[in-house]
């Protein structure tokens, strides 16, 4: 279910910026561009223009996306940890046991060194 939701999510909050965009403001916006200008767009989406069209899909969008962002929100309100880091880590460290360091090896038994520097007799 919550990977269903955030998929839903990306596609919708891809569509609401592509609505968003293609809507003609006070500098025109990506309206222009596709279809060469309002008056093309106007007869596209009928008499009245896009305007309305675009704005109802804005509404039903931004709604769509709202609602699914507070689903996500209670799904994983219950998943998320609390604790800060540095505590969760503590947490972890008495829980896990003492590391001890492997004992040394013990040096063989050999047999004491000769004199390196012998006398010489005389």
């Amino acid at each position: 279910m919550y990977n269903v939701l955030i998929f839903l999510f990306v596609i919708v909050a891809g569509l609401l910026v592509f609505v968003i965009l293609i809507q003609s403001g006070k500098g025109g916006g990506l309206a222009g561009t596709f279809g060469g200008g309002a008056d093309t767009m106007g007869t596209l989406f009928g008499g009245r223009g896009s305007a309305p069209f675009l704005t109802r899909i804005t509404t039903i969008l931004t709604t769509l996306f709202m609602l699914i962002a507070l689903l996500l929100g209670m799904i994983t309100k219950g998943s998320v940890d609390n604790r800060s880091i540095v505590e969760r880590e503590r947490e972890r460290q008495m829980a896990s046991p003492a590391r001890t360091l492997p004992e040394a090896a013990t040096p063989l038994e050999t047999e004491p060194a000769a004199n390196p520097n012998p006398v010489p007799q005389q």
